[in-house]
Parts: structure tokens; C-alpha cells; sequence
């Protein structure tokens, strides 16, 4: 990561955790970007393996998670799956942000299918990446810019999944109930990570078996694996 100078206009703060395998370039980040009253951004943790980053982030509940690609015990895929009920979270959503050395397609699309919210490499500056987070924050979606073309190319290609008809139906709360039955989450255990009531997690999952013309929660386990929804 190259330098910069991100300044903070006194209004705007983001909780972040770092992971990354290599602790003098998370030193390195945390000098550069967590200067709190400076940047606003707040590092709240770090990690350096998939099973560190997984108890920081449940732990800490950040905005956003810097995470590099490669780490040990599964990479950032991994991380982004053991973590996808937090980014599933109705209220105060944990986002994930690709901070990664490899430019390679392969790593861009694979952390973007995984649920990451974009992805940007370590030349970025200091000033840049407090902005990329900030955005992330807010929802949007952040590349350096050649590497959009990647994320372009792949949901553009002949490979892309059709669009399905029958998921359409589904509204955007229920397509989440649907994912977390699907990884085999009891209702309360949906309840505690949407933040709604059990009967509320009911009324979804008896919206979402009557449109899909499903009998029960195995059957829709079976339909959400074959079209890679868990």
C-alpha cells in the first residue's frame, strides 16, 4: 500500500477489522488508515487466519472487514462463508472488502461471488482506501478500476447463472430465511441473526415454501444447493 494522507471531516466513523496473514502489513494499515480522530476509521480487531478472522468479526460486529484473499485455513472465500449470516444481518450488516496483493481473475470473482462487496489491491493509498471503506459501508460496490472488468466479464459471460423466475418471487427478507434454512439454521438461530421474532422467521419460510410450491425445509434445502444459494 502506497502513502496517503485520508483526513476526516469529523463525521463520518466505520468500525473495521483487518485480516491478513502478514502482521507487519496490518501495523502497516493500521498506521496508515487508523488514526481515529484523523480518518474516522476505527480498527476494532485483526486476524490472521480464517478461524481468527471468524471469531474477531461474530465478536466485534464491524462495518467492514478488510480481507485478503489468501489465509490460512481456507482463504477469504472461506471467511466469507462462515460469515455470511453477519452479512445477511437486516440491521448493521457486516461488508467485506477485498484488500489483496494478486490481480488475478480467478481470486476477484471468487471473493465477489462469496458475497464481498468489492475488491481493491495494495497499491491503493492510504487516502483511497479510507474512501473505499467508507463506501462500502454505504453499500456500494468498490474495484480498482481494472480489476471491474473482471467482475464485468464473468457475470457477462455464457457461464452466468440464467435468471431464475421462481427466485424472483421471492422478496429480498425471504431470500435470506431461505439461505440461512438452507446452511441448516434453526428459527431462532435465524431469529437472533435478522433481528425479528420467531414468527416472523415462520410467516417467511411458509411465504417462501408456498411460492416455490415446496412441501418442507428439506425439499427447499435441496432446491436452494442445486441453484448454489447456500
Amino acid at each position: 500500500m502506497t502513502e496517503g494522507s485520508a483526513v476526516n471531516d469529523g463525521t463520518r466513523h466505520v468500525r473495521v477489522v483487518l485480516v491478513d496473514d502478514h502482521r507487519m502489513f496490518r501495523t502497516g494499515v493500521q498506521a496508515e488508515i487508523g488514526e481515529t480522530a484523523r480518518t474516522g476509521v476505527e480498527v476494532v480487531g485483526e486476524a490472521a487466519d480464517v478461524d481468527q478472522a471468524v471469531t474477531v468479526i461474530t465478536a466485534t460486529r464491524p462495518e467492514v472487514v478488510l480481507l485478503d484473499v489468501h489465509l490460512p485455513g481456507g482463504g477469504g472465500v472461506e471467511v466469507l462463508r462462515r460469515c455470511a449470516p453477519l452479512m445477511a444481518a437486516a440491521e448493521h450488516p457486516v461488508r467485506f472488502l477485498a484488500l489483496s496483493v494478486s490481480d488475478a481473475a480467478e481470486d476477484v470473482i471468487g471473493v465477489i461471488r462469496g458475497g464481498a462487496r468489492g475488491y481493491v489491491t495494495k497499491t491503493i493509498t492510504g487516502t483511497d482506501l479510507v474512501d473505499s471503506v467508507f463506501r462500502v459501508q454505504d453499500g456500494d460496490a468498490v474495484f480498482s478500476p481494472r480489476l471491474a472488468g473482471f467482475v464485468l466479464d464473468a457475470f457477462a459471460s455464457t457461464d452466468a447463472p440464467p435468471v431464475d423466475e421462481d427466485l424472483d418471487r421471492l422478496t429480498q427478507r425471504e431470500r435470506e430465511v431461505l439461505r440461512l434454512i438452507a446452511r441448516g439454521y434453526a428459527y431462532k438461530e435465524i431469529a437472533k441473526q435478522l433481528f425479528i421474532s420467531v414468527k416472523t422467521v415462520e410467516s417467511h419460510v411458509s411465504a417462501v415454501l408456498r411460492k416455490l410450491q415446496l412441501s418442507n425445509r428439506h425439499e427447499l434445502t435441496r432446491w436452494a444447493t442445486a441453484r448454489r444459494l447456500v
